[in-house]
């Protein structure tokens, strides 16, 4: 089947870009692109990988009042410790236990912003 198109980026919407793509930026370990667009910073990227689709930010008005319909998973060796760090730098966690479903387990968590989305982990 020929591709309409391929993905480019995901878009989160947040009150504050910068902020939120420096929490994302410390979880996945990509630099913040040093090339916001506006002013104050309207649309905040994380550099991709080689080939991969870009995490951006943009600014919006209004806050976050309703479950996510798309959210990030993000895989982990260590769930705990990935919790810990999560949660230093300013991210929660849902206060429900972990899934274990079709031999994938995952931890939900939410961003600084109320996004929700989960730690991928292995069972020891």
């Amino acid at each position: 089947m020929q591709a309409i198109g391929r993905l480019g980026w995901v878009q989160i919407d947040a009150s504050d870009p910068m902020a939120l793509a420096g929490f994302w930026s410390a979880v996945l370990g990509t630099p913040v692109d040093d090339h916001p667009l506006g002013v104050p910073p309207h649309y905040v990227g994380l550099e991709p990988a080689r080939g991969g689709v870009i995490v951006s930010f943009q600014r919006v008005p209004e806050p976050k009042t309703i479950k996510n319909r798309l959210h990030l998973d993000v895989e982990v060796g260590d769930v705990d410790s990935a919790q810990a760090r999560i949660e230093g730098l300013g991210g929660r966690r849902l206060p429900m236990d972990d899934f274990h479903e079709y031999g994938f387990h995952w931890r939900q968590m939410e961003d600084p912003e109320g996004n929700e989305f989960c730690l991928i982990y292995d069972v020891p």
